[in-house]
């Protein structure tokens, strides 16, 4: 299973390079409360009606997670060990996700291939 970045949904939904890792990865994927926020903020950025966001984002089928008091303090952990990098909360929630249930992580960011967190990140492009 893998958990999606925001970066990597929007890579899909504009059909961006990458979108095809992200499509191939869809089945039984997750995304973070905070992530789907993000997209669904980008999403009005470019003008799109809620109902379209809603429309788009629930055809794609994603599990998702709800930021928990968990979720929330292993995000913070990772505040440190990413600050360098300057990761968001965003970025650390998607991140602490794929920390707690085992699985990959997609993302359009390379800068997150490169972080030592025992998590394996997969960059889409």
């Amino acid at each position: 299973m893998a958990v999606l970045d925001a970066s990597a949904v929007l890579a899909l939904l504009n059909n961006e390079p990458g979108s095809a890792k992200v499509a191939a990865a869809l089945n039984g994927a997750s995304i973070s409360a905070v992530n789907l926020a993000e997209v669904a903020a980008k999403l009005s950025d470019y003008g799109m009606a809620q109902s379209d966001i809603e429309k788009a984002l629930g055809n794609l089928a994603l599990r998702i997670l709800p930021l928990d008091e968990a979720g929330a303090f292993a995000s913070a952990a990772l505040r440190q060990p990413t600050r360098a990098s300057g990761l968001s909360l965003g970025d650390r929630c998607c991140l602490a996700l794929g920390q707690a249930f085992g699985d990959s992580v997609l993302t359009a960011d390379r800068a997150w291939v490169t972080l030592k967190l025992g998590i394996t990140v997969t960059a889409i492009r």
